[in-house]
């Protein structure tokens, strides 16, 4: 008898695990008899590693002993501080998997040492490769990382088989955004696209909150609570409770007793938000998520007309808002037909059955999944015989099917190269350095010769993981070399909303203004693209990067005057 495989939704906010049993996916309890753990690790009073609910309710009391939202540092360099020691994302994961995985041993009364785990679909490489690096510290062997809105859509799916329909799955969790595109037709579940913010979630409408409660309390009494750890710590409980409280009502009133002090005078935060208050401190948020959903209707092909089915998953898709938004954009309501909470894990066993071979030949099912990113390498490009540095050959295309193998031959690109530095983008830029480095690696001993002659096959394998192996060969010699990514880290989120204040911003501003303003006036294939850049312009201005900044508007202003000339 195989063992068994069990299904994890490794979480920003909370994590399930699950497993299939008698045919269908079943949730397992955690130790405190509930479907849903909090991913939060702390260290209790007694020096115990604690994960989930204990971990969760000590937050408010022992902040510097607890770590939450962990996810959103996954395949980052970046370590956490718990009780004056340092942490790997990794190292905090892979406790919460190893909570999971005892809940998991106790439910079924045995071993277990084999995972399914899913990641955003819009995870990175060095995220995916984290994710795993974490299950291995579990003490798991990942069979295999399933992209989490196509777990939803086999949760959906697995009793549709004989349906025919595009669904689009709208996935909002605690941390992070999926939109994804799927075709089903006779047992195959097809992803067409997918696209995704990392940095956008429930914690993301939280934070809106938290500063409506500091400003509305600095009104009223003139004492700023961003200054204090501890009043912190609870508005973010409060913020997290009154975003629950307004999915249900129309209002919520927000107490908190002692939560700072004037005049050696307690002071306590006292009012009521309505759910129309919140909604405006969240629909621009909302409304960006369009992005997303216009990317993957343009890379599929497909027209807004075509989608049968909005199937909302993770648990923020719960404030009435964003049914209301996409309401109004596909002109039909969206679908709650699977718990939203509960969607993704049930996926993950469900794959986990597929790989375990434990479904019936009546629930045949064929799953086909995405590279989300286009990867490619730096080469000297040559345009009417002038040599253009930093040029970016693309050897993956976004939205490609997986697994996947491409590969291309490249020449020397001058007298006697005897090695070439092999750098790994990932993004749609022309220029490569404007994309993300994943990594680089050298291949020598190539036999000196006139530019040109000698060949250089490259080879890029991305697997079902979504993980990708890079191989280079010198053709003439079978000389080869095989990267090792040394990881860049995820991208950092950068608030740029106040980049008119950055020193130095001013020459841009003129330009920021043309381009929103045909944004706006037009609604065109351009838009994604454009808005994409000027994202990435503002940006560079808040994090001084002038240099990128420069390179970054001679392409915006390109841009705007081919659309005029036009």
């Amino acid at each position: 008898m195989k063992s068994k495989i069990i299904g994890i939704d490794l979480g920003t906010s909370t994590s399930e695990v699950a497993v299939f049993e008698n045919g269908k996916a079943i949730v397992i309890k955690n130790k405190e008899e509930d479907t849903i753990t909090p991913s939060v690790v702390g260290i209790s009073e007694n020096r115990q590693l604690i994960v989930g609910k204990e971990a969760r309710d000590q937050f408010i009391l022992k902040p510097n002993k607890t770590v939450m939202e962990i996810k959103r540092l996954m395949g980052s360099k970046k370590t956490v501080e718990m009780d004056g020691k340092q942490y790997k994302p990794e190292e905090i994961s892979s406790y919460i998997l190893l909570y999971l995985k005892e809940c998991a041993e106790t439910y079924l009364g045995e071993k277990v040492e084999r995972a399914v785990i899913t990641v955003p679909a819009y995870f990175t490489d060095e995220q995916r490769r984290a994710t795993v690096e974490a299950g291995k510290l579990a003490g798991f062997k990942v069979e295999r990382i399933i992209n989490e809105p196509t777990a939803a859509a086999l949760t959906y799916g697995i009793d549709r088989l004989t349906e025919n329909e595009h669904v689009l799955v709208y996935d909002l969790g605690g941390g992070t955004l999926d939109v994804t595109l799927l075709e089903m037709f006779d047992g195959v579940l097809e992803v067409k696209a997918s696209s995704g913010n990392n940095h956008l979630g429930g914690k993301d409408f939280d934070e809106k909150l938290i500063k409506y409660f500091i400003d509305k309390f600095y009104e009223k009494h003139g004492i700023d609570l961003s200054k204090d750890i501890k009043a912190m710590v609870r508005l973010k409980e409060a913020a997290e409770i009154c975003k629950v409280k307004l999915s249900s009502f129309e209002e919520h009133k927000v107490v908190l007793p002692f939560i700072a002090n004037k005049d050696n005078e307690p002071l306590a935060m006292e009012f009521v938000i309505s759910r129309i208050e919140f909604e405006e401190l969240i629909s621009d948020l909302i409304e960006s998520t369009r992005a997303q959903i216009e990317t993957v209707l343009k890379d599929s092909g497909l027209k807004i007309e075509a989608i049968d089915t909005i199937l909302l998953v993770g648990g923020s898709t719960r404030i009435p808002i964003i049914k209301n938004f996409l309401e109004k954009v596909f002109d039909k309501k969206p679908q709650s037909l699977v718990d939203p909470d509960l969607a993704v894990v049930m996926g993950a066993a469900i794959q986990s059955a597929i790989l375990n071979e434990e479904l019936s030949s009546e629930t045949d099912i064929l799953i086909t999944d995405v590279c989300p990113y286009t990867l490619g390498i730096e080469v000297l490009d040559f345009i009417n015989g002038i040599p253009v540095p930093d040029s970016y050959s693309v050897i993956i295309n976004r939205n490609t099917t997986i697994p996947v193998m491409k590969e291309q031959v490249y020449c020397t690109a001058y007298d006697g190269q005897s090695q070439v530095e092999i750098k790994v983008y990932q993004g749609d830029y022309k220029k490569a350095s404007m994309n993300n480095l994943l990594g680089n690696f050298m291949l020598s001993d190539i036999p000196e010769a006139p530019a040109g002659k000698e060949k250089i096959k490259v080879k890029f394998t991305y697997d079902v993981n979504g993980i990708l192996q890079v191989e280079a060969v010198v053709l003439n010699t079978g000389k080869n070399a095989t990267i090792t990514i040394e990881t860049t880290g995820v991208e950092e989120e950068v608030d740029v909303d106040n980049w008119k204040s950055v020193e130095g911003a001013r020459k841009y501003r003129r330009l920021v203004k043309k381009v929103e303003r045909y944004i706006e006036q037009n609604e065109d294939e351009n838009n994604l693209e454009l808005d994409s850049l000027l994202k990435d312009l503002k940006k560079a201005i808040v994090t001084e990067d002038f240099d990128l900044a420069q390179e970054l508007e001679e392409e915006l202003t390109d841009r705007m005057y081919n659309l005029e000339e036009d």
